[in-house]
């Protein structure tokens, strides 16, 4: 092959000039200011990981014969700094006029100073809580422990489960949405559901003990509640029914994806709508299963749809 150039049209980069001044400006920025970036996100979230599970991520913490109290210093600050700078940019781009409805608005950004104050607010409160999202993934690797059979201890959960993995980014990830800053906790989990094929929404409310098995295609909508010691398997959906004016609902704030209550188990490619269905405490559903309405209490449900 010659290295020769491609003939590309000649009109193609003032077409692509127009395209960036016309209907759709928000999906691009000329210059001001930065946006934020993925891989910079994913670093903050291997950092934050590795304060998590320590000796997990990155081999030893803790350097031979250094102070424990220096080291965690020193990763704080790191993650703290990560961090912030890429709430701050999240924060001055979510703020446009494509919220509102209207994908031609003028973008709106929130001003420099407030976008600062805020990444520093959401940095210290979310990294406060480290001892205590800790304490969760602890339950959350127990309840892998006691549901699958095939685990020889916690280090090879912490390891190689990819649904503790997904587990993990969305604790952080929830955080952060909670705390106002949605568009890098989209990113987070968005990474890990390209790594381990669970896609949760950071919006998403998820009790103690959560476990999920394989992993590969389970979908977890931003209304859905789950309650304490759910175990759910490959393949599951717990999502919204499509409905007319679905951007509206969302807006308006509804509940869109169903209520899962203690204890329950949901088996592979089960499908669960709606903010209405809610799936009762100590409920067991087959797989395969595909559920609109709600579930009572302490019911098996097969595909065939038969209670016993």
């Amino acid at each position: 092959m010659k290295n020769s150039k491609p003939a590309l049209p000649g009109d193609l980069v003032d077409r692509l000039i127009d395209s960036y001044t016309s209907c759709g400006a928000e999906y691009h920025r000329l210059g001001g200011h930065e946006l934020p970036s993925p891989v910079e996100v994913a670093q903050v979230l291997e950092g934050l990981r590795e304060l998590l599970f320590p000796g997990f991520v990155s081999g030893a913490l803790v350097p031979s014969g250094a102070p424990l109290r220096e080291v965690l210093v020193a990763r704080l600050d790191e993650s703290a700094g990560r961090l912030r700078r890429q709430l701050y940019r999240g924060l001055r781009q979510k703020k446009n006029g494509a919220a509102a409805g209207d994908p031609c608005a003028p973008a709106e950004l929130m001003t420099p100073a407030a976008a600062e104050a805020e990444a520093e607010r959401i940095t210290v409160s979310v990294l406060s809580r480290l001892p205590e999202l800790r304490a969760a993934l602890a339950l959350d690797v127990a309840a892998a422990f006691d549901g699958d059979p095939a685990a020889s201890g916690a280090d090879e959960i912490i390891f190689s489960y990819p649904g503790v993995y997904a587990i993990a980014v969305y604790r952080v990830a929830n955080l952060l949405f909670r705390e106002g800053a949605h568009i890098i906790p989209r990113i987070m989990t968005e990474y890990a559901h390209q790594r381990t094929g669970v896609d949760i929404h950071p919006g998403a409310t998820i009790g103690a003990s959560f476990f999920i098995d394989h992993g590969t295609g389970i979908v977890i909508g931003e209304t859905t509640v789950i309650g304490a010691r759910v175990r759910i398997y490959q393949g599951v959906t717990l999502g919204a029914l499509s409905l007319p004016h679905g951007r509206a609902r969302r807006l308006s704030g509804e509940k869109r994806h169903p209520t899962i209550e203690d204890d329950v188990i949901i088996y592979a490619n089960a499908t669960i709508l709606g903010g209405d269905t809610v799936i009762g405490r100590g409920a067991v559903i087959g797989g395969n299963a595909w559920i609109t309405r709600s579930v009572a209490p302490g019911t098996k449900l097969t595909v065939a749809g038969s209670d016993r």
